[in-house]
């Protein structure tokens, strides 16, 4: 079984947007019995909350729903069993380093950096400008990507 983890700030954004969007493509490829999909926030700050309603609108957009999701801090249990831990963004890297292990470094990854001539981008957070379709277009863009590499 692999172990995947979507990390951003509060997990109300971008981390349940990518749960909930890869969970769908795992589905599809009929792969959900050897890949699990979660999310967890750096901060605790949104604990307990549902996701924000401009992620789970542009979700519903295409078919998909959070569920009851709601936001959950990254633990060291998640450390210990995640396979890939994959951030939104540079400073999710730098905290996710700062918390991880140094053992469980190795499968901390930036999302963007699967695309070889994106190294280093960051999918910013939409909390702050409402740009929900934006993510949801990042994510589109990234995922496929990251099922390619982990199913392989």
């Amino acid at each position: 079984m692999t172990n995947v983890l979507f990390v951003c700030l509060g997990n109300i954004c971008r981390s349940p947007m990518a749960e909930v969007m890869f969970r769908q493509m795992v589905k599809d490829v009929h792969l959900e019995n050897q890949i699990t999909v979660a999310s967890a926030a750096i901060s605790t700050e949104e604990q307990g909350n549902p996701p924000h309603p401009g992620a789970i609108a542009e979700l519903a957009k295409h078919g998909l729903s959070v569920g009851n999701k709601v936001s959950t801090p990254i633990t060291k249990d998640d450390f210990d069993q995640a396979d890939y831990i994959i951030a939104m963004d540079n400073q999710n890297i730098f905290y996710l380093n700062q918390m991880a292990p140094i053992a469980d470094r190795k499968k901390i990854f930036l999302c963007y950096n699967i695309i070889p001539e994106k190294q280093g981008e960051e999918i910013p957070d939409p909390w702050f400008d409402h740009k929900f379709g934006r993510t949801y277009r990042q994510l589109s863009e990234t995922l496929p990507k990251w099922l390619d590499k982990i199913k392989r």
